[in-house]
């Protein structure tokens, strides 16, 4: 699976998880010099509180465009140290 935005490859793994039809990547797989961490937090109810990234390409910034679980509930344990994408991040 890749994950891509603004041209250029963000992600890509043989060994995606997928939860709710969203692939989680392994932290691994990541450029993280592309990702800028955020303050934006979000609650599941089975998966415990989401943190977000955004992504700077070429000048460009997707805001809030990736997520992961730094301290997921124990029903999704398997993704942590895994990132999912949205906000206009084609994956397949």
């Amino acid at each position: 699976m890749k994950a891509t935005w603004n041209g250029q490859i963000i992600a890509e793994s043989n060994d995606t998880i997928v939860v709710e039809n969203n692939h989680y990547f392994p932290a691994s797989s990541i450029k993280k010099d592309l990702l800028k961490s955020s303050t934006k937090h979000t609650s599941c109810p089975w998966k415990g509180e989401a943190s977000y990234y955004s992504l700077e390409v070429d000048g460009k910034e997707n805001a809030d465009a990736a997520w992961y679980y730094p301290n997921p509930k124990d029903a999704a344990k398997e993704i942590k140290g895994y990132v999912a994408f949205w906000k206009g991040v084609k994956v397949d």
